[in-house]
């Protein structure tokens, strides 16, 4: 099982894996762990991340990012306007309402949905983890803005499946970074200690987010958010490029406004060459364009201090959401430990400053300000695979938004809304909700008007209990569904029961039973209208009566289950229990689906062997195109002597033929053919390379073999000269060598005087694959004889007894020496 994390973002995305004990953020094919969130629509296939990010410019009408801020959304949205400032390509209205993005691909327009883009970009990621994990990656954890709705949060689901991927978990930004802190931290207090808070600042390239955390040993606790959705880098960038999109038509009467593809890359240079520049210089940053727009080189200046008095509104909406995060989880300033900021924007300085006038900290930079959320979405994902052993750690995150139900009354006076969670609700969270119903009815979810949730549509889903049934009197069936917050972030029913009244028959023994059962469940409460699945630190708490519906006017009051006393005589009694049933669940939830996800997930899949395609068949022209410009170059050098002039000129007419023909008609053709043409190439090119090789070749193997043939005569001079390590030999396996080397030798001079008198443009008599071949006989036959042991001669047996006996007399000796040396003793 792979773990692997990905930080989708709006301008780049990283991908984590666990490996080797420990996370990793993994470099894509160009060695660059950014992989930009870009995706290019060619007339052959599709560029992904580096590549896309190269052809925005070229091809900027088709290049697509920032579309992870379209998920989910209408095409009448106010944030599509917002969105369409940034972005050249063209954003369409689907039948239905929903909006596409329209591009050229295939040599014809096709509209993408949003998730279908996100997919590409996820298989782009996919890939880069594939390539570096060596193994197939399915499960994984995808990182989203907190501020995501529930709908946003499905679609980018969605868009995993289409991709091939099992997310195994949504995880908020902050949230993602705070585990990336918190999980290496050795001196956390202890769980019943006062926990350490800590406020994560991620200013990020489109958002701000911020979060305050409280840790604990082994735990951490998302207490409240603050977000402004539309306030990042790209504002900053936004400023700049209109102040000098104003300056160059004022200074040089060129409006870059008119050409977006001017205009964006005016801002790629503001972003690039200003902003980040200034960020680390307090000196005049200078701006300067070669043909901008017109044949016009333009040029402009700007300060740091300029750059904070032209963005001073942007830097109020920054304080305002920092000092919100102090109002929504109800902090002091003494009681936040330290502020850790992350994001690519978090590095401008007065945006620090401004971090330290507000909490009167610091900012800490310990994170990698744009790998941590990565890196946390692959903790994540290493704590929930089985197969990973990962330090204990438990995550509780906060829902940004209330969410209420709402149901159809059946009474004029009938409660037809209720809270079933508040704002800052932890989870993954669960409640039990009782109704008092008499036939199937709906509920629906939606998000509190007040919270400003930053999608028009507050809706998350419709729920019909279908199946429900009057109780045996004609009233209203007692109905129990349990409703959860998912690990997502998302709001679902997970279960519907109605409980029933039935009668069933017991013996007496059994009913003394039951009745003390009774007797000792007098105190506690028959049923909890609401019950709640919450964290480890929510466990002890009981739900409020805010959160409880109401049940309806006509409803049955609850009653203590009764028992019907029999007679004296008879030794069964009737006892009425309750009878739980499962009811079915209709859902109606904003999202593709299974049938939909299929069918986008197969024609993800038809582009991916598109691409893989096009691919191979581009790599077999530039083969050809290749193997023409190195032929040209080698015969005018390396291959000159080696080939007749004949041939030279008709090698050089088909090499001119085959170059025209690769731009002309060839430019399209299949893979295929470039195969074939390069097949064609190589017949007229390979004997000439052949030639070269062998001549360049043969010196060296002639040596060796010469080598080999002088050390067998010295082998056989040392026999000659009765030397102990070839004694052994006999004289006619001696004879045998001495022929071998005889006929070799003659064999080696007449076939280097062959090709010493063949000229080099013409095919050697003896290829270098034929003096290997002799090399390897002739040491097939020596060897054997040469390396034969020396046979093992026993001595004769009285020679072992003279040498088995005296290693016995010394030790003889050595007992008899005490007794000679111990002085005499007189006895009296």
């Amino acid at each position: 099982m792979s773990v692997v994390g990905f930080d989708v973002g709006y301008q780049s995305s990283y991908v984590a894996i666990a490996r080797q004990g420990g996370i990793e953020t993994v470099a894509n094919e160009y060695s660059d762990r950014r992989t930009p969130s870009f995706v290019t629509f060619e007339d052959k296939q599709r560029a992904m991340g580096t590549s896309a990010n190269s052809k925005m410019l070229s091809n900027i009408n088709n290049t697509v990012w920032g579309f992870t801020r379209l998920l989910g959304r209408k095409f009448k949205d106010e944030q599509i306007a917002i969105e369409k400032l940034y972005h050249p390509y063209q954003i369409v209205e689907k039948e239905n309402g929903d909006l596409a993005i329209r591009v050229q691909y295939l040599n014809e327009e096709v509209d993408f949905t949003s998730e279908q883009i996100t997919a590409m970009l996820l298989t782009k990621l996919k890939e880069i983890a594939e390539a570096n994990l060596r193994t197939k990656v399915v499960d994984c954890v995808i990182s989203v803005p907190c501020f995501f709705t529930d709908i946003e949060r499905r679609a980018m689901i969605d868009a995993s499946r289409i991709a091939g991927l099992n997310c195994l978990r949504i995880m908020n930004a902050t949230t993602a970074t705070a585990l990336a802190y918190g999980i290496y931290k050795t001196d956390l207090p202890e769980e019943k200690e006062k926990p350490r808070n800590v406020v994560f600042v991620d200013f990020g390239h489109s958002s701000l987010q911020i979060a305050a955390v409280a840790f604990n040993k082994g735990k951490l606790k998302v207490l409240a958010t603050s977000v402004d959705p539309n306030l990042g880098g790209r504002n900053f960038d936004k400023m700049l490029t209109e102040h000098f999109s104003d300056e160059f038509m004022n200074k040089y009467k060129v409006n870059a406004r008119s050409k977006p593809k001017a205009y964006f890359r005016l801002m790629q240079e503001c972003e690039k060459k200003l902003k980040k520049l200034m960020s680390s210089n307090t000196t005049e940053i200078p701006l300067n364009i070669e043909c901008f727009m017109n044949d016009t080189d333009v040029s402009g200046r700007m300060k740091r201090e300029d750059f904070e008095k032209r963005g001073a509104e942007l830097f109020k909406r920054i304080e305002i959401c920092m000092t919100g995060i102090l109002a929504n989880s109800g902090l002091q300033l003494d009681e936040i430990d330290s502020v850790e900021i992350v994001g690519g924007s978090s590095r401008i300085p007065a945006f620090k400053q401004l971090v330290l006038d507000v909490f009167g900290k610091t900012p800490s930079t310990t994170l990698n300000a744009d790998e941590s959320v990565a890196r946390g979405c692959a903790l994540q994902c290493a704590i929930l695979s089985p197969t990973f052993r990962v330090r204990d750690f438990s995550i509780s995150d906060c829902q940004p938004y209330s969410i209420k139900l709402k149901w159809a009354p059946c009474e004029q006076n009938e409660e037809a809304e209720m809270e079933a969670f508040t704002k800052f609700s932890a989870y993954p969270q669960s409640k039990m909700l009782t109704f008092y119903k008499k036939e199937p009815f709906e509920l629906e979810a939606f998000y509190n008007e007040k919270d400003n949730v930053p999608h028009p549509n507050k809706f998350i889903g419709r729920f019909k209990i279908d199946k429900v049934y009057p109780n045996p009197e004609g009233g209203n069936s007692k109905i129990k569904f349990k409703i959860k917050l998912l690990g997502h972030g998302t709001f679902d029913i997970m279960s519907a029961s109605l409980l029933e009244k039935v009668e069933v028959v017991v013996e007496e023994k059994e009913e003394k039973k039951t009745e003390e059962k009774q007797e000792a469940k007098k105190e506690e409460p028959m049923e909890v209208e609401t019950g709640t699945e919450a964290p480890a630190d929510k466990k002890d708490e009981k739900p409020s009566e805010e959160q409880q519906p109401q049940p309806t006017p006509d409803a049955e009051p609850m009653q203590a289950e009764t028992t019907t006393e029999p007679e004296a005589e008879k030794k069964t009694k009737t006892k009425v229990k309750v009878k739980s049933i499962d009811l079915p669940i209709l859902s109606n939830i904003p999202s593709l689906g299974e049938s939909g996800v299929n069918k986008l997930m197969e024609k993800e899949f038809q582009m991916i062997a598109n691409d893989k395609l096009e691919q191979e068949r581009a790599a077999s022209k530039n083969s050809v195109e290749e193997y023409v410009y190195e032929l040209r170059n080698k015969l005018c050098t390396e291959y000159e002597d080696f080939i007749k002039s004949d041939d030279l000129d008709n090698i050089n007419s088909l090499l001119s033929k085959t170059e025209d023909w690769l731009y002309e008609e060839g430019e399209d053709e299949k893979k295929q053919v470039y195969i074939d043409k390069l097949a064609e190439l190589k017949k007229h090119g390979a004997p000439v390379a052949e030639r070269y090789t062998e001549f360049s070749l043969r010196p060296e193997i002639i040596k060796q073999f010469g080598g080999t043939l002088q050390q067998t005569r010295k082998v056989i001079e040392m026999w000659e000269q009765k030397d102990e390590k070839y004694n052994h030999l006999t004289d006619d396996e001696i004879k045998k060598v001495q022929k071998a080397i005889d006929e070799k030798q003659t064999w080696l001079d007449q076939q280097i005087g062959l090709c010493n008198t063949t000229p080099k443009n013409e095919n050697p008599p003896v290829t270098c694959a034929k003096f290997r071949s002799e090399k390897q006989a002739f040491e097939t036959t020596v060897s054997p004889i040469l390396n034969k042991p020396k046979p093992k001669v026993e001595p004769p047996a009285e020679q072992k007894e003279k040498k088995a006996a005296p290693e016995a007399e010394p030790q003889k000796e050595a007992e008899e020496k005490p007794a000679e040396s111990q002085p005499e003793m007189d006895v009296d």
